[in-house]
This record gives structure tokens, C-alpha cells and sequence, in this order.
């Protein structure tokens, strides 16, 4: 029985005595120091109950009927006690599954294991805000991949070692298709690893990996390792992510988290697993859970396996003609993965491993021209021997093909030429490019080998209005200065035009010989001819102290009139037409010089000094 606080009582007993004698409400309250509906209702209770009325009263409602009752709250218990791991809203989840009516909310059940010490109270964990949240539509659309240690593995003389765990998560579905236990993640364990995969379930679009030297040569010496060359065979796009950014690969790093709580936490130096094998068996057993059984909470509840179903495979790669798998000879020798028949046990078709495709040997330098292998990093600055070739951060971890010899070097990507530069290598640098990794090249991608055959370069006119062609200075013309312009190389004449209309914008006779020309940087075949431009040009001139003008060599007097006034022209190919206010005139013209200058002239200001 609670404790009944007497002073309470007395204190409210001697307010109703006060009302009775015949002081007012408001009055009373005021001397208690309460409100006058508090003595009202003190006054109420004491007619009704006597003194038993002024003592407090319990606020707790007889009947609660939305109370989560005592058997659903003893089914939470039990289920938490069998399932450790199991949190408010897996619960919740397994309690709809088995049917009960009404459902309590994730609040509810979180409540009540509090109420029974089977969760520590802890403070809510505020959500950071700055993430960009993200998901592929579809299945297969792209693949995380990354490598996890922590699985330690008895080494048979009384120690132990760490073996690694390579794995891979679809974005979209968050099933595992890759779990392969490796005792040291090299790059062939880890290719190895994602071969067997792309066995088994298909080639993806996209992978994602961060930048492990397993997977990118990025920030190593250079050159393709083995997981980007099965990526270039299979057309798969390889994503890198940016450095020291964990959160990119969030989905697969999550799996690790759920992957170390749940069994390898399990297996300490105390519990090692007993070999390779059996590490990979239990792995295996995990996934095959994982993927079939357990549901997801970022799938609102489903299994991965319900996503990543043939209907959906199939609906996402609708429309694409499946090529067989290309592995280079370096993983179709041998295949040393254990087989894992229990990953698989989803109910997707699985069709029986292609032959491997057999590519020609790579035949040895004996001097020559050389071929060699680069990526690009992330700053786009490709350096080779010394010299650096820019091709832009939106080219980082982007695989280029170098064909290179003393005169010329030529830069490819997916087979199509992007740049082509003077060498600066010497038969040294090449012999050591052919050590590296490199490989004797076939026939120059560009130019073409027929003499007389039409050139076509890129170049920026200088403000002087010269370009660069090889050992000689071309003029091209003032008023293209600053331009960016393609020049077609005839055996006689140098066509100058826009290189996105092609509109023939400047003629110039041809210095340069063929040989001369093919070694041209950036030399390519030649299109259709430019073709001469059809509107005319229009250009502004100031004019004299007597009123004349000057455009392309001719003289135009326009009266003393204008004189210093600006005035605008319509240069043709036969006519000037001169805009003079609103009404234009037109003469003929009596030059071909071409039109060097568009604006006008500043005038001179007062007292000012040339020097020349």
C-alpha cells in the first residue's frame, strides 16, 4: 500500500475549512498558492469521499486495450533470447510472419526490451546527412567488389594465419556472388575469384572496386593488371572510387560487417577454422543464408535472392547479344577456387562454362616499334620515359594502348587513335617499354601508308595567325588568330576550315612533303573536302579624319560625313555592302585579299606616343 503524505492532506483539508467558513475560491487559492479549479475540486472530492477524497489520486487508466498483450510481449523475449542479433525491426518482421495480429511497431518492441534488460539503453545515434544515397535499377547493372581479412585459419603446427575473404555484392539486390576464401589475396586469387563468378551468374555492366593494387594499377607503375584485361575483354566498365572514400562501396563494406558479427567473429585464435576448406565451406553456408533465407532490411524487408531472380536478369540485359567469356590464358590453365555448390543453390539457371577463348601468343620484341600498356590516373597526366601525356581526370583508371618508335608516338583507346605526338624515345627506352611488359607492334594505326593520300590535323591559330606544322611556321590568317581549326594537307595546298561546320575558311600553298606530313602530330585521314563558305563576312571599320575605310585591301569613301564614326560591312565574294544609317550601299570589289581584322580600330587618344 503506497504511503499517504499527511501534510498533503492537512494542507488542502485546511483550504476547504477556509471556502466553508466563508472565504472565496480565488481568495484560497491564492493564499496556497494554487489554481481556484484545484479548490473546487478538493472542495468536490471532501463532500464526496470526506478526508479520503484529498489524498492523490492515481492517473494510470483502469483499461490500456492497445497494450501490447503478455503473450506477444513473451514471444519478443524468446525470440531475442534464441536470436541475439536480432534487433527491433527483425523482430517485428518475424512476429507479421508468424501471424500475429496486430503487429507491434518497431517502438513497441523496442520498448519492451528494454522493459526486460535485453537491449542496453543507449542514445539514439544521429544519422549523418552529407551521404549520397544510391542504387542501380536493375540487377547485374553493377557489382561491388572488395577484399576483407579476419578469417584465421589453423596452420596445422599449432598457430594460426590470416586468410582473406574476396567478395562481391550485386548494387542493386545485395546478393553475394562472390565469397571466395584465398590465403593471400594476390591478383591472380582475386580474378581467379571473380572469373568463377562471372561463370556462374554472368557478365555485369559495371564493376566498382576501390583502388587495391588486386584491382588498378592507378597509382602503381603503370600498365594493365589482370582484373582491368578481363574487364577490357568482357566489355565491362571498371569504376574506381575516389581515395580514403570508404562510403562509395557502402553496400559490400556493410556485408563485411554482417559477414564478421555473424561467423567470423565466431572463429577467434581460440576457434580457428580447421583448414582452407572448411573456412570456405562455412562461408559458403552463410552466404547461401544470407542470400535465400534472411531478409534485407534495405530491400524493405525482402531476400536478396527475390531480386536478383532470372526474370529480373534477364529484363536487365533485354536487348544485348550475350558474348562468351573471354579469360585471358593466364586463368584458363588452371582454376585452383574450391567449387562452391552452396552459393549457388539459388534457383537460377547455370549454364555450363564456355571454352576458353584462345588468343594468339604475344609475339617477342626484336627491335622496332613497341606496344605497352597504360592507365590513366586520377590526376589524367600519363607519364611514360620521362614525358607526360594529359588526357584528362575524366580518363582516370581508362586503359590506353601506346604504339611507339623514335619518330612518332601514337595514343589509343579501345582501338581508336585520341592523340599523336613526336617521340622522344631512344631504342634504350624502347627495349626497356619491351622488358616492361611490352610487346612488338604491327603497323602504325595512322597515317595511311599510300603517298599523295590527303592529311588532316588539329591546330590552334596563334594571335599572330600562324599555326605549327612540324619544323614550319604557316600563316593561316589574323583574323583566325586564337581559333581552333583543322587543316586538310593536300600535295599542294593547305586547306584551312572549321572543324565543326567544315566551312573552307583559308587557302595556303603546302611546304611540306609527304614524308614530312605523315609524321605530322595528330596527322589523320582525310575527310570529304571543306566546303567554301556561302554568306558573307561581316565586319566593322572606323573611319578616317576624311571619311574612307579600308576592308581586305579596298579603299571605300564614304564622305567626310563619317568621319571616326563606325560603321558596319558585308564583305562577299564579289560585293561590299556598307550599312549607313539604316539605308546600305553596295559596291563592287576590286580585291582578293582576305579579311584580316573584324572589329574596328580604338582611336587614338590625345598626346599619346608611339614608339615603334
Amino acid at each position: 500500500m503506497a504511503l499517504v503524505d499527511m501534510s498533503v492532506v492537512e494542507q488542502r483539508y485546511r483550504a476547504v475549512l477556509a471556502v466553508q467558513s466563508g472565504e472565496t475560491a480565488g481568495v484560497v487559492a491564492a493564499q496556497f498558492g494554487v489554481s481556484r479549479q484545484s479548490v473546487q475540486n478538493w472542495l468536490r472530492r471532501y463532500r464526496d469521499d470526506g478526508l479520503a477524497g484529498l489524498v492523490d489520486q492515481p492517473r494510470r487508466p483502469e483499461t490500456s486495450p492497445s497494450q501490447t498483450s503478455v503473450e506477444v510481449e513473451a514471444l519478443i523475449c524468446e525470440m531475442r533470447r534464441e536470436h541475439p542479433r536480432w534487433g527491433a525491426r527483425r523482430l517485428a518482421h518475424e512476429l507479421q510472419q508468424r501471424g500475429v495480429s496486430p503487429v507491434p511497431s518497431r517502438t513497441t518492441v523496442h520498448r519492451v526490451l528494454l522493459r526486460h534488460g535485453l537491449v542496453d539503453p543507449r542514445p539514439r545515434r544521429r544519422r549523418r546527412s552529407d551521404y549520397r544515397r544510391w542504387q542501380r535499377e536493375a540487377p547485374m547493372a553493377l557489382w561491388q567488389l572488395d577484399i576483407v581479412g579476419g578469417v584465421l585459419v589453423d596452420d596445422g603446427a599449432g598457430g594460426t594465419f590470416e586468410a582473406k575473404v574476396v567478395t562481391g555484392v550485386d548494387d542493386h539486390s545485395r546478393f553475394c556472388v562472390i565469397a571466395a576464401v584465398v590465403a593471400r589475396a594476390t591478383g591472380r586469387a582475386v580474378c581467379l575469384a571473380f572469373a568463377d563468378a562471372l561463370a556462374r551468374w554472368g557478365v555485369p555492366e559495371e564493376v566498382l572496386t576501390d583502388n587495391g593494387k588486386q584491382f588498378t594499377a592507378r597509382f602503381g607503375r603503370g600498365g594493365e593488371v589482370l582484373f582491368d584485361r578481363i574487364c577490357r575483354d568482357n566489355a565491362i566498365t571498371h569504376r574506381l572510387t575516389q581515395p580514403a572514400s570508404p562510403t562509395t562501396t557502402g553496400k559490400v563494406e556493410r556485408f563485411h560487417q554482417s559477414l564478421r558479427r555473424e561467423l567470423l567473429d565466431d572463429h577467434d585464435t581460440a576457434n580457428p577454422f580447421a583448414s582452407l576448406l572448411a573456412a570456405q565451406a562455412a562461408v559458403e553456408s552463410w552466404v547461401s543464408d544470407y542470400n535465400c533465407s534472411r531478409p534485407h532490411q534495405a530491400l524493405d524487408m525482402a531476400r536478396p535472392a527475390e531480386l536478383f531472380g532470372p526474370s529480373q536478369l534477364s529484363e536487365s540485359r533485354a536487348g544485348e547479344e550475350l558474348l562468351p567469356l573471354r579469360l585471358p590464358p593466364a586463368l584458363t590453365s588452371t582454376n585452383t577456387l574450391v567449387p562452391s555448390d552452396t552459393a549457388s543453390s539459388v534457383s537460377a539457371p547455370v549454364e555450363p562454362e564456355p571454352d576458353p577463348v584462345v588468343e594468339p601468343a604475344v609475339t617477342p620484341w626484336t627491335g622496332g616499334p613497341v606496344e605497352f600498356d597504360r592507365v590513366v590516373p586520377a590526376s589524367g597526366n600519363l607519364g611514360v620515359c620521362g614525358k607526360q601525356f594529359w588526357l584528362g581526370p575524366v580518363r582516370a583508371g581508362v586503359t590506353v594502348t601506346f604504339w611507339a618508335d623514335d619518330e612518332v608516338i601514337h595514343l589509343l583507346i579501345a582501338g581508336a587513335r585520341v592523340k599523336t605526338v613526336r617521340s622522344h624515345l631512344s631504342s634504350t627506352d624502347l627495349a626497356a617499354l619491351a622488358a616492361d611488359g611490352g610487346r612488338a607492334a604491327g603497323p602504325p594505326p595512322l597515317p595511311p601508308a599510300e603517298p599523295g593520300a590527303a592529311l588532316e590535323v588539329d591546330r590552334t591559330v596563334s594571335r599572330a595567325g600562324t599555326i605549327s606544322l612540324g619544323s614550319s611556321i604557316v600563316l593561316a590568317a589574323e583574323i583566325l588568330g586564337g581559333r581552333r581549326v583543322t587543316v586538310r594537307v593536300d600535295e599542294q595546298v593547305l586547306s584551312f576550315f572549321d572543324p565543326e561546320t567544315r566551312e573552307l575558311l583559308r587557302t595556303r600553298p603546302n611546304p611540306l612533303s609527304w614524308e614530312q606530313a605523315r609524321k605530322l602530330r595528330g596527322a589523320r585521314p582525310a575527310g570529304p573536302p571543306p566546303r567554301p563558305p556561302v554568306e558573307p563576312i561581316t565586319v566593322q571599320r572606323r573611319a578616317s579624319n576624311t571619311g574612307v575605310i579600308m576592308v581586305a585591301g579596298q579603299k571605300i569613301a564614304l564622305g567626310r560625313g563619317y568621319a571616326g564614326r563606325v560603321v558596319t560591312l558585308h564583305v562577299a565574294e564579289t560585293t561590299i555592302s556598307v550599312e549607313l544609317d539604316g539605308d546600305v550601299r553596295t559596291v563592287a570589289r576590286t580585291t582578293t585579299q582576305p579579311v584580316r581584322s573584324i572589329k574596328a580600330h580604338r582611336p587614338r587618344k590625345t598626346g599619346q606616343t608611339y614608339v615603334s
